[in-house]
């Protein structure tokens, strides 16, 4: 998969970045190279479910894909 995102330049210093693509997804570094790493770990846990509280159907079955 890939994902577009966004870089800003922040008001205080650094750098924050969004990803279009997942709403409400957004975090910040210090330098390019801290936001390449944070970016990461938010699109990670904007992604993240948690099987154990979601409630499956007697039909239904969880998979897992890649795009």
């Amino acid at each position: 998969m890939k994902l577009k995102i966004i870089i800003h330049s922040a008001e205080e210093g650094g750098f924050w970045a969004e990803v279009p693509s997942i709403e409400g997804c957004a975090t910040q570094g210090d330098t390019i190279e801290e936001l390449l790493t944070n970016i990461y770990e938010a699109v990670e846990a904007c992604l993240f479910v948690d099987l154990d509280n979601i409630e499956l159907g007697n039909n239904a079955k969880v998979m897992e894909i890649v795009v």
